[in-house]
């Protein structure tokens, strides 16, 4: 295992980032069409193709989902996502036509630094294409796509993901942290992550006991619509729509284990829940608990590896230090 989203069959990940910008974009494009929904829960969420991933909507499969910074700019990094099926032939048959279901969201870095003053059209379109056309099993964390601009409170945000085995079934997680809140406890060097860690995987610092006076009281960036924490969970069981939205739900657990605080107003935060299915569930019920308790899981380690990789940026947003730069690895 590469401890990885792709860890699930048929999912693959691909970057694209522009230093200069300090901002960039993350496909996560599927094999093949995936049944897919989303649970939002954040106060200031940016989104593209969301409500077709309601059970009650007509198109039941996606084909990739795109994940950018540039706040609403950033949406059109999914047109770009969706060029690039569209060469490959990928899409939802509409006669002749082939329409690829690109799902997006979007992180807010337009402060960070970067050099913004792009013309007329944003640039992110392009970096969706060259998202895409990256995608592989294996990619970085850290400081690359999406979470090139991002931040948290008080370390470097980043992408992050995690994967485990699940009753003969892979789940997995990919993570985008720009929290407004914190994913350390105090000012670290512990995870708020840290009972789910496997291994050293964000440092193996352990949970402080007892927590340092003063660790409950929220610490914020504080800044409006300058935050969102980006998700996608992927499985390879078998799952309606009804059912991948339950582990979206569950999922979103996952934020409140590593975030402190999540789901805050000012925030857009969001999991977007995707099953290949190539493992039909023997149990419904049963077997859909456990898949959203491993979710859980996943989503938290994700979100800890994210700032645990990312690093000190150059520039004005080197004020703000990596994980690593403070406390090794």
């Amino acid at each position: 295992m590469r401890n990885l989203i792709t860890d699930v069959p048929g999912v693959a990940v691909g970057h694209a980032q522009d230093a200069r910008l300090a901002s960039g974009a993350t496909a996560i494009v599927f094999d093949r069409p995936a049944v897919a929904a989303v649970d939002v829960r954040g106060g200031a969420p940016g989104t593209r193709e969301t409500d077709l991933l309601d059970p009650g909507m007509l198109v039941e499969h996606i084909d990739a989902i795109a994940f950018s910074g540039g706040s609403a700019f950033g949406l059109d990094a999914a047109g770009g996502v969706q060029a690039w099926l569209r060469e490959q032939g990928r899409g939802f048959a509409v006669g002749a036509t082939r329409v690829p279901i690109v799902p997006g969201a979007i992180l807010f870095d337009l402060h960070n630094g970067g050099d913004k003053d792009w013309g007329r059209y944003p640039p992110y379109r392009e970096l969706g294409y060259a998202a895409a056309a990256a995608a592989g099993a294996d990619f970085a964390l850290g400081s690359v796509g999406a979470g090139l601009g991002a931040r948290t409170v008080n370390f470097k945000g980043g992408i992050g993901s995690a994967a485990a085995a699940c009753d003969g079934c892979m789940i997995g997680a990919l993570a985008a942290v720009n929290a407004v809140g914190s994913v350390v406890v105090d000012d670290g060097p512990w995870f708020w992550a840290a009972p789910f860690e496997v291994g050293k995987e964000f440092g193996g610092r352990g949970f402080p006991s007892p927590l340092p006076a003063g660790a409950l009281d929220p610490r914020t960036k504080g800044t409006v619509r300058g935050n969102t924490t980006l998700v996608v969970v992927a499985t390879d069981a078998a799952l309606n729509k009804s059912q991948a939205k339950r582990l979206a739900v569950m999922a979103q657990d996952g934020l409140a284990r590593a975030i402190f605080p999540a789901h805050t107003p000012l925030d857009g935060d969001l999991v977007f829940a995707a099953a290949t299915g190539r493992r039909p569930l023997a149990d419904p019920v049963r077997d859909l608990m456990r898949l959203g308790t491993f979710a859980v899981q996943v989503v938290a380690r994700a979100l800890a590896r994210g700032v645990y990789e990312a690093a000190t940026p150059a520039g004005p947003e080197g004020s703000v230090p990596g994980w690593r730069d403070v406390f090794g690895a």
